[in-house]
């Protein structure tokens, strides 16, 4: 550093602030907090015991070092305690005219060297940094909350920012533990401009009666392994802060994905405004609890009777029909594996021997159990052969005349009252129901890649499907010990239709040369807890599927967001699919 802090001044005092506070304590700083009054200053004081009080029980902290961490902190409720700091990181309320002030403020009591920097997750530093005589010193430092747990930190510069003040504060975040990432300044910077579309989204879902709360948020922990469905960490953000960011950005992009969801200005309006209240799209039993409190939810589903399933045919010899004939037969269901030859029924049902095997090697499965299940398996050639099966389901290739084709053989042959099932992660389930005679009884069932891994199920019915199906496709999902969530029958479904635009936005990003594709991968990953970031997620998937379901979702919706980004494209007909031709968005 070629300046030294030593002390730290942070103006505001509410969860960020306190946060903030107690990372610059737990890194031997000294901190001059201010709130705006002592009620402010208590409210903090206690934000700061309760924190330290948790580390302290989970074995983080001992007694001396909490004692020694709090020691570190003053308070004050005067701007000119700040007089003497080395750097004033601001964490009040996201507004431009309460900072603006802050900042006047602050520009005429510290010395011209001090660096002013702006947790803002939403406004513009530039905006910020025009209301003091230094604006080459001002940043935005935004950190994630909880600010002592999470690694991310955003660093902000504007136009006219100082290179030797973005080196300087990129190396106190380092000194700091945390993971700095350098970006320009725009609205929602990285974290916020993919999380909150995406989030935004997910309402827009719920408002629709698309999905239920409950089966949007499992899908996407099931389904992508995110650490939360996007309503519950709504929630959790606090509705109130989430519309604000995203009218920023709106505001900023006009990309009418970021104008905040009606449903939200509503809630907001009841009080509903999350964890912080005790209500929001879950009800909790105290403000700022996290236990949900169990409380009806309309369902999609008729509880009407499902119908008796014991045998099940797969058609198709693929990786999807060869994991979905292992599911099922591991859960003791015999099964006909109909393939266009009987060398390849033969090699898929070796593929499922060789899943088994590594099942046993592992200890996950008996050596009799996987016996037991290799022998429920019969390979085939013909579909007569699926005529007593009470349900078909069809992996074949994600085509629609190929799928339809499937369909049209299995009517004229599978026992009436047999449900027909489709594992189509983008094709309109109701064309394949249209190529039979019998559309009440064929389904959705979108299992997700590694099928004898994956938990989540997505269950799809068409305007069309009979309540009993959509039954016996949840009891089949729950004897297989899957998790069927449901939706309806329209591009994308619920996983899909909420992530590939998240993705679709990424590409926008580093097309916009706003940020690097590590950069964003890591602002992911560690700002928001995802598994992958989005370059690493799009190269694993294949650019030519990714672009091929972003295709689909825009030709459903005609949603000028959901337009494929032309960088995407471009790759694509480069041949830089992703990591199955060791080029995409990285180099393998």
């Amino acid at each position: 550093m070629t300046r030294d802090i030593s002390t730290v001044g942070v103006i505001g005092l509410g969860t960020m602030g306190a946060g903030i506070a107690e990372v610059l304590a737990r890194s031997g700083l000294d901190v001059v907090t201010v709130e705006l009054d002592e009620a402010g200053v208590a409210r903090g004081r206690g934000h700061l015991r309760h924190s330290t009080e948790r580390a302290l029980s989970g074995g983080k902290l001992d007694s001396a070092g909490r004692d020694a961490l709090l020691g570190r902190i003053r308070y004050g409720t005067s701007l000119s305690d700040l007089s003497d700091v080395d750097l004033v990181i601001e964490a009040i309320p996201e507004s431009l005219e309460l900072k603006a002030d802050v900042f006047t403020e602050l520009d005429k009591i510290t010395r011209p060297e001090v660096v002013f920097a702006s947790n803002t997750s939403s406004l513009s530093i530039t905006e910020i940094g025009v209301h003091t005589t230094r604006p080459g010193k001002v940043v935005g430092m935004h950190f994630f909350n909880p600010a002592p747990v999470q690694k991310l930190v955003e660093i902000v510069k504007t136009v006219v920012t100082e290179p030797e003040v973005v080196t300087e504060v990129v190396e106190f975040a380092e000194r700091l533990g945390k993971v700095p990432v350098v970006i320009g300044d725009r609205a929602g910077f990285i974290a916020n401009a993919l999380l909150f579309g995406y989030l935004n989204h997910a309402v827009r879902m719920y408002e629709q009666r698309y999905a239920t709360r409950e089966d949007l948020d499992a899908a996407m922990r099931f389904g992508c392994g995110y650490p939360m469905g996007p309503l519950a960490l709504l929630d959790l953000i606090g509705l109130d802060t989430a519309n604000e960011i995203l009218d920023t950005m709106y505001h900023q992009s006009r990309n009418r994905l970021h104008a905040p969801a009606p449903l939200l200005k509503q809630m907001i309006t009841a009080g509903l405004l999350g964890r912080k209240t005790g209500r929001g799209f879950y009800t909790y039993d105290a403000p700022d609890s996290p236990n949900v409190v169990a409380s009806d939810t309309a369902s999609t589903v008729d509880s009407v009777p499902p119908r008796p399933v014991a045998r099940v045919g797969v058609v198709g010899t693929g990786t999807m029909a060869t994991g979905i004939a292992e599911v099922f037969a591991k859960r003791g269901l015999d099964v006909v594996l109909r393939a266009r030859s009987m060398e390849k029924a033969e090699a898929s049902v070796a593929k499922v021997k060789k899943s088994l095997d590594k099942a046993v090697v592992r200890g996950k499965l008996s050596e009799e159990d996987a016996a037991a299940a290799l022998a429920r398996i019969t390979p085939v050639t013909d579909f007569e052969a699926l005529a007593d099966v009470d349900l078909v389901v069809e992996a074949v290739a994600e085509e629609l005349p190929v799928k339809q084709a499937v369909f049209a053989a299995l009517d004229e042959v599978v026992r009436p009252g047999a449900v027909l099932a489709t594992t189509t992660s983008s094709l309109p389930v109701i064309e394949c129901a249209a190529a039979t005679s019998r559309p009440s009884d064929v389904v959705g069932l979108h299992f997700f890649n590694p099928a004898p891994v994956m938990k989540l199920v997505e269950v799809v019915s068409t305007i069309a499907t009979a309540p009993d199906v959509v039954s016996t496709a949840s009891a089949v999902c729950a004897a297989v010990g899957k998790h069927a969530v449901h939706c309806g029958d329209r591009a994308g479904f619920i996983v899909n239709a909420l992530l590939f635009p998240y993705l679709n936005d990424a590409v926008k990003m580093l097309e916009a040369h706003y940020a690097e594709a590590d950069d964003i991968d890591t602002a992911m990953k560690v700002g928001c807890g995802l598994p992958m970031g989005p370059f690493e997620l799009l190269d694993v998937v294949g650019l030519d599927v990714s672009l091929a379901i972003q295709r689909t979702l825009y030709l459903e919706f005609r949603e000028e967001g959901f337009a494929p980004a032309p960088l995407l494209e471009h790759l694509v007909t480069a041949g830089r699919l992703g990591r199955k031709t060791g080029k995409g968005f990285k180099t393998y």
